[in-house]
């Protein structure tokens, strides 16, 4: 006698093993939730349920983003990919791969309830889209949409009709592996160019962006050879630290010292950055220098600036081209670090006078002390709102790879999503996430009892003003009466204790520094809720 054939349920389940998964995210429903159990039951892995469908998928973005690999989730049809399209945008954006794997009703049942168009509503994100076409090929269609997520770094949604989950196969588990993407440095016209600017450069900086992270070491070599300085992107923060010439943050986040030499260069070497209006200062930080940039995605190139010399290739592979051809022509460094005083190149701006509301803490203190008190390899999550630009300036990160953006759609509410999932990915690290009140709101606070449940090494820091404080600022500045921005929300604290975790209201700074020195005793997520004074909140310069 021989066994029960496979069912495709049982197959996708291998074939998420052999693309190397081993933490699946997502909700039940009837279309997924018998290749869930097979995949926790048959195949060892661990399955994370949020609490609705769009948190699933930040979460998946947030373990993308921890681990450095693609990551998977899961949810029903119908109006669970509706509810997911908002973490499918922001994965888009932000350049995350996933594989978005959702059931599907039958084409033969229109009039189902949970019918919708859902690959024009996925392909509407800018998401991939790639669909289970029948049980013969169901492992190899899953491989090729985790292929697609690595190479397009983008998230792929792997549609799977629900009729077709315990049909059987005899289909294979199988990985294609991603085609080698480190092409060769250019050389000839374009690489000469660039070394002639580099020669007749006397004040040149280097700058950074997330593209740039494995090529750390070696620009370290290229700035210590021509005498520049090192600057990152916002989303590369912390990838210089410890280096004598280290300027920080490149952009409107940058510390007035940095500012000064960034504003004073004249040749402006980029690796792996999109040069966006924040890192360019709204192209004022260009002004007056010659822009040489390098990126491995053609299409990043002159996108938001026309550089003086392009060059095509990974920032690693260029950067030691450089170096080669430099020592060739034997070109003498530029000293330009030789002016510098490392010590008050990162040092930021003073704290403002503590003029705040009684009840209430005064932001960048409050900043400072967080920063003081954490772990330095801690993980930074940053929500969107009006406390990120302060957050961003005094909270730092070990390395680039522990901080982690939410806002790529520019959107408040998906700080926690992504906490959860960085939290899930690296455990043994605390993972500290700064909201803000209305986007914890917004974003899900039920998810707060998912880091409940796991237990994860997370502090949530919650800035609340009672306030949307982009809109009370826009009715201040108009003179007009801000009272719509106006919130009285319950107690986040309060609520973080219903859920059986851990929270405390902290109105004034000694209440703080008594909330941080007790977080080593509590065992599972602490939510911190700061009291802000909403007129005294530092301005959001970007």
């Amino acid at each position: 006698m021989t066994g029960a054939p496979q069912t495709v349920h049982v197959a996708l389940a291998k074939g998420l093993t052999a693309q190397g998964i081993d933490t699946l995210f997502g909700l039940l429903g009837d279309s997924n939730l018998f290749m869930a159990d097979a995949f926790t039951h048959n195949e060892a892995g661990r399955f994370i349920p949020a609490t609705n469908e769009d948190n699933a998928v930040l979460m998946a973005l947030g373990f993308a983003a921890m681990t450095g690999k693609t990551a998977a989730v899961t949810v029903t049809q119908g109006p669970a990919v509706s509810n997911a399209l908002t973490g499918l945008i922001e994965g888009v954006k932000a350049q995350l791969p996933i594989v978005f794997l959702c059931g599907d009703t039958s084409p033969t049942d229109p009039w189902h309830p949970q019918a919708v168009a859902q690959e024009a509503l996925i392909v509407a994100t800018g998401a991939g889209f790639e669909r289970l076409k029948s049980p013969e090929t169901a492992c190899a269609d899953l491989a090729t949409a985790f292929r697609r997520a690595s190479v397009e770094r983008r998230p792929v949604a792997f549609n799977m009709p629900t009729a077709m989950m315990w049909e059987p196969t005899s289909d294979a588990p199988v990985a294609y592996p991603a085609p080698n993407q480190d092409g060769p440095a250019p050389d000839g016209p374009d690489m000469d160019n660039a070394i002639g600017i580099i020669a007749s450069a006397r004040r040149p900086v280097i700058l950074a962006g997330r593209g740039a992270i494995p090529a750390r070491e070696v620009l370290i070599r290229l700035a210590d050879r021509i005498g520049a300085p090192l600057a990152t992107t916002l989303k590369a923060k912390g990838l210089f630290q410890g280096h004598d010439f280290n300027l920080g943050v490149f952009g409107t986040l940058s510390t007035p010292a940095a500012g000064d030499v960034i504003a004073s260069a004249d040749c402006i070497i980029s690796f792996g950055a999109t040069l966006g209006r924040f890192t360019t200062m709204h192209g004022s930080y260009l002004t007056g220098s010659r822009l040489i940039q390098v990126d491995d995605d053609a299409g990043i190139i002159g996108r938001f600036a026309q550089p003086d010399a392009a060059l095509v290739g990974t920032p690693g592979a260029v950067a030691d081209r450089v170096l080669h051809w430099l020592d060739q022509a034997d070109i003498p460094s530029s000293r330009a670090t030789d002016t510098l005083s490392p010590t008050t190149l990162t040092t930021p701006e003073p704290a403002p006078p503590g003029n705040v509301a009684n009840g209430t803490v005064e932001l960048t203190a409050a900043m400072d002390a967080i920063e003081a008190a954490l772990p330095a390899d801690r993980l930074f999550v940053s929500d969107g709102g009006r406390f990120m630009g302060t957050a961003w300036k005094r909270l730092s990160v070990s390395h680039p790879r522990n901080f982690l953006l939410t806002i790529a759609t520019g959107a408040i509410g998906m700080g926690l999503g992504y906490a959860i999932g960085a939290a899930q990915a690296r455990p043994d690290q605390t993972t500290l996430l700064v909201a803000g009140d209305g986007g914890l709101m917004l974003g899900g606070l039920t998810e707060f009892s998912s880091a409940v449940r796991d237990k994860l090494n997370l502090v949530v820091v919650v800035c609340n003003d009672q306030a949307y404080g982009a809109e009370y600022v826009q009715f201040e500045d108009r003179q007009m009466d801000p009272s719509l921005s106006l919130f009285n929300w319950p107690s986040f604290a309060a609520m973080a204790r219903s859920m059986g975790g851990h929270g405390e209201t902290v109105a004034s700074m000694e209440e703080l520094h008594a909330a941080l020195a007790a977080l080593p005793d509590h065992n599972g997520p602490v939510l911190i809720e700061l009291m802000l004074d909403p007129a005294a909140v530092p301005r959001l310069q970007l």
